[in-house]
């Protein structure tokens, strides 16, 4: 999203293994996690570090101003942001651990992230409103809500925890989605190269 609105050109490079234990799989990042930005022999990873790197490669882009975690001074936006970050993270955990992996869904680290994520889903459903006012302002864009409608977007997709107590955060990503950038953008299942494990 952070590269159409920016107007960065960009090839994308789908993961189909998430099972595969080759870094090479992943861009060369040896935690064996996406995203990895390549830019000539130059590799970045991580979301933050790639969407700050995208708004570098931009230059001044008809000046847009975007909104990045460093610009971020209140605690209460700090703090959603966090917790963007760590249902990111047990989102991953419960899709790979349990449908890549076939753990046992009852298993207290499973339940434990389902409960972290669910609660985090709370905290932002009853604070959005506040946090969207916090935001610096005027801003084109931020990475906040960005990734708060990322991880609505793939709970949807791919789901793991009923989004169904959050109607204001499922109301930010019906909005939020009408942007031509997260239309550009829609979760969907990749086709596997032949030979490549589903």
């Amino acid at each position: 999203m952070f590269a159409h609105e920016l107007d960065v050109p960009f090839t994308l490079e789908v993961v189909h293994d998430l099972a595969s234990v080759d870094a090479a799989a992943f861009g060369g990042n040896p935690m064996l996690k996406v995203p990895t930005l390549q830019v000539g022999t130059t590799s970045t990873f991580g979301t933050e570090n790639i969407c700050r790197s995208l708004v570098e490669h931009a230059g001044r882009s008809g000046d847009r101003r975007i909104v990045l975690a460093e610009h971020l001074a209140d605690a209460v936006v700090r703090s959603a942001q966090e917790l963007v970050w760590s249902a990111m993270l047990a989102q991953v955990q419960l899709r790979v651990g349990i449908a890549v992996a076939n753990l046992p869904a009852n298993n207290v680290f499973f339940v434990k992230a389902a409960a972290g994520l669910t609660g985090a889903f709370a905290w932002l459903e009853a604070r959005l409103d506040d946090v969207l006012e916090r935001l610096p302002a005027p801003r084109d864009l931020s990475l906040l809500e960005v990734t708060s409608f990322c991880l609505i977007e793939h709970v949807a997709f791919r789901p793991t925890v009923s989004l169904e107590p959050f109607p204001r955060l499922r109301e930010f990503a019906t909005t939020f989605g009408a942007r031509a950038s997260a239309r550009q953008t829609l979760f969907r299942f990749d086709p596997p190269h032949k030979g490549d494990t589903p």
